[in-house]
């Protein structure tokens, strides 16, 4: 059974960065479409990044295009969300997930949450002065 860990999150002022971090327990990740989601309190669960079992497909959400960039590394069999120009809005509990049904490309349009069926904890970002 397949666990994933988020960390890395915490309070970064406007415009600054912060780097999330996914690591697995019990299987590698490059073996799933994997990707990451957010939520922020009131407001629907959102996929704002994801990449392919292949790695060769990434798709963003429209907000985060140019902010955020998803990345994986098999060798440390971690994943990543690079996150600059950070805004108030981003402010959200943000999980990785993993598919194992979604064998080609990866999913983060509305009801796309249904296509992962491995989800971390989530970790706090907040931005904010």
């Amino acid at each position: 059974q397949l666990q994933l860990a988020e960390s890395g999150g915490g309070l970064v002022r406007p415009g600054g960065s912060l780097r999330l971090s996914c690591t697995p327990s019990g299987g590698p990740l490059n073996v799933f479409a994997i990707g990451w989601f957010r939520q922020a309190p009131g407001k629907e669960r959102e996929g704002i990044a994801c990449i392919s079992q292949s790695g060769r497909d990434k798709n963003y959400e429209t907000s985060v295009r140019g902010r955020f960039t998803i990345s994986r590394d098999d060798a440390k069999n971690t994943m990543y969300l690079q996150m600059s120009g950070l805004r108030p809005e981003d402010t959200a509990t943000y999980y990785c997930v993993a598919s194992s049904t979604l064998s080609f490309g990866c999913a983060i349009g509305r009801g796309a949450d249904s296509d992962y069926d491995y989800w971390g904890q989530g970790t706090q970002v907040t931005v904010s002065t």
